[in-house]
């Protein structure tokens, strides 16, 4: 989206995203730290019909989250030190899910996997972010 959106309407686009990708699905979040990729996160894993409420996993680095359409991952990438660090994730796992959100993905290196979708959250002010990808 190219135009500015207040953060009601950032959730609204989240959601709608959430509840159209297809099984399978690996999203990339980027942006910098206070962009909203968590809150948006959140707002995706709802319209994706996941009803417990999504946590930043900023400090278990994975968060599971059960849904009707089976299990979606959130991953905040942040607290890895080196790419080597992402090895010890289960992958396999993690692929095989319905949706696989992954925050901070450079900070995996190799190991984060190709994104399905790839959206970056830029912050124009407090209240407004731009939504660029899809």
């Amino acid at each position: 989206m190219s135009v500015p959106l207040d953060l009601a309407a950032v959730e609204a686009h989240a959601r709608s995203l959430g509840a159209s990708l297809p099984g399978g699905s690996v999203v990339w979040l980027e942006g910098p730290m206070g962009a909203g990729k968590t809150t948006f996160a959140r707002a995706l894993l709802a319209g994706r019909g996941v009803t417990e409420p999504g946590a930043s996993p900023s400090y278990a680095i994975v968060h599971h989250h059960a849904g009707p359409r089976g299990d979606a991952y959130h991953l905040d990438c942040w607290r890895l030190r080196a790419p080597d660090e992402a090895a010890d994730l289960d992958w396999e796992t993690l692929l095989a899910a319905d949706l696989l959100l992954i925050e901070w993905p450079e900070r995996a290196g190799a190991y984060a996997p190709v994104p399905t979708h790839r959206l970056q959250l830029i912050p124009v002010d407090a209240d407004h972010r731009r939504v660029v990808g899809g």
